[in-house]
């Protein structure tokens, strides 16, 4: 019994005899650990509903504060944060685990410096480096430490330092993400080599992110802080990638089945997802059981918007007690301060001169940055649009901008599966004009189109311009500054158009908004043809 609970919901499990032995006799030990790296978001509620598992079958559990690997991942943590973020890390686990009525008093919380910088354990490091081909320590780290062109030797020392942990903390196994997988092989392997013996490991699945790939700590397109306002998981829900009928790559739907049915089933209760919906869609309807959600959402009696509207409420449950206990402290927010300082404070313009002495980057807060300007494809040119050569999805455009040198420019957009060839010929279109040209499967695309996409993804339109605009007029928001027609080239790895583009929305008239404030140009409003409430990119 004790084993059935300590391994439902699990994606797999290395070591099931050895845990299965150890249960004859006595309580399984086990260890769980973090990185304090970037802000803890909601995919943090997996482990933290397997933990009440483990507490209910009797296992001692260990949760680290691993600082030392935090810094160690690529300087996700610069040491002079890594305090700060450990602490908060620590603060915001535990109130995760009191949320959801987690008795915190079984748990030991151990920081990681506390004893990885000991003689015995920097020797045994050395022992392994000793051991360790290249080869392996790379692997091993693969799926969890940040891949960069150019990788830093502390990434490879990670995956020794976290099969070492399962040592000096004295338990019989670890519990981590399924991402973790090749560590955990690694430590099955070299351990031995150091005369210690093999631990069991756990494994709970990845909970895809909002956009489909990976939820990262480090990517905030992609997740929900465990921090977030209801507004702000309002807007990154419906954003979220959730295509009708798609059941395997859907965050949403993981996060519903990895973390609201079984926090609705701890303590012998029965689960509920609740979808509310007019009557002519099918009323109110009541989910007890996960799969029944999935089958009607494959079989499209659940329409993607009703399934994020359900999220959305339950998420913003979910995350309640957590926003209260932070709005109760005076103290709380000045941690997240001293961990996670705004740009510009005076510990991340100490950490930026560490970087080539180059100055942080610009948040924008409007999109003053970005010369959005009404183009044309095609108009007097040979070429109009045209299928890219190499890519069926994609198609090519000469675009007029109106730049002064009265050239065109080569465009390449991913509208082929959306947007008819005929339909794109001679028409009127918004653009980004001062992006980074970049090669998109061979061809060099010197702007980005503007269009609108649907909730879930299956429609896509361009952004229409009043007809009787100028070609290389700029679109303007009222109330700010107009953006300069010879504005700088923007760096990409600022990221400055996806700071800017989390505000920018079609509403249900089909108006093409930044904030609440409309494209425009002087002969009117930008909007979409048939399009009612979608996201712009």
């Amino acid at each position: 019994e004790k084993y059935e609970l300590i391994t439902r919901n699990l994606q797999e499990v290395l070591g099931e005899e050895e845990i299965l032995n150890i249960l004859k006799e006595r309580d399984l030990k086990l260890y769980w650990g973090t990185a304090p790296t970037g802000k803890p978001h909601i995919g943090y509620f997996v482990p933290m509903s397997k933990i009440a598992d483990f507490l209910s079958a009797g296992v001692e559990v260990v949760i680290l504060l691993a600082d030392i690997h935090a810094f160690l991942d690529n300087m996700k943590a610069p040491l002079d944060l890594v305090k700060h973020r450990t602490k908060y890390y620590e603060v915001l686990i535990k109130t995760v685990l009191e949320s959801i009525g987690v008795p915190i008093e079984k748990l030991k919380f151990v920081v990681g410096s506390t004893y990885q910088l000991s003689t015995e354990y920097s020797m045994d490091n050395y022992r392994l480096c000793a051991t360790v081909t290249e080869h392996d320590a790379k692997k091993a780290g693969a799926e969890v430490v940040k891949q960069v062109e150019s990788p830093l030797l502390s990434g490879l020392l990670y995956p020794g330092l976290q099969a070492l942990d399962e040592e000096y903390l004295k338990v019989d196994a670890q519990f981590g993400g399924v991402d973790q997988r090749k560590i955990f092989v690694f430590a099955e392997k070299y351990l031995p080599h150091l005369g210690y013996k093999k631990r069991a490991h756990l494994m709970n699945p990845m909970v895809p992110g909002l956009a489909g790939s990976k939820m990262s700590s480090s990517d905030p397109d992609s997740k929900i802080d465990l921090l977030d306002d209801e507004a702000t998981v309002t807007r990154k829900l419906k954003k979220a990638f959730c295509e009708e009928g798609n059941v395997t790559d859907n965050g949403i739907l993981s996060f519903i089945k990895s973390v609201l049915f079984p926090l609705g089933s701890l303590n012998g209760q029965t689960p509920k997802f609740i979808i509310n919906r007019p009557e002519k869609f099918g009323g109110q309807v009541v989910y007890t059981d996960y799969q029944s959600l999935e089958d009607d959402f494959r079989d499209k009696k659940v329409h993607p918007g009703d399934l994020k509207s359900a999220a959305t409420n339950a998420i913003n449950k979910l995350l309640d007690p957590i926003r209260k206990r932070w709005a109760s402290d005076p103290e709380l927010p000045k941690l997240t301060s001293q961990a996670y300082p705004e740009p510009g404070s005076k510990i991340t313009k100490k950490k930026e001169s560490k970087k080539h002495n180059q100055p942080p980057p610009k948040v924008p807060k409007t999109p003053t940055e970005l010369p959005v300007d009404i183009s044309r494809i095609g108009d007097y040119f040979k070429i109009y649009a045209e299928n890219h050569p190499k890519n069926a999805k994609s198609y090519v455009s000469t675009v007029d901008v109106g730049d002064a040198s009265g050239n065109p420019r080569t465009v390449v957009s991913g509208l082929a599966a959306h947007i008819p060839l005929e339909q794109l010929q001679g028409r009127y279109v918004v653009a980004v004009c001062n992006l980074k040209p970049a090669k998109l499967q061979g061809i060099e695309s010197q702007a980005m189109l503007l269009a609108a996409s649907s909730p879930d993804g299956s429609q896509i339109e361009l952004l229409d311009p009043p007809t009787e605009s100028d070609i290389g007029e700029q679109v303007i928001w009222k109330g700010y500054e107009p953006a300069k027609r010879d504005a700088e080239i923007l760096n990409p790895k600022h990221k400055v158009f996806d700071q800017v583009a989390e505000w920018l929305r079609v509403n249900e008239e089909g108006v093409a908004l930044y904030k609440d404030v409309p494209f425009e140009t002087s002969k009117g409003v930008v909007t979409v043809k048939t399009l009612k409430e979608g996201t712009i990119r």
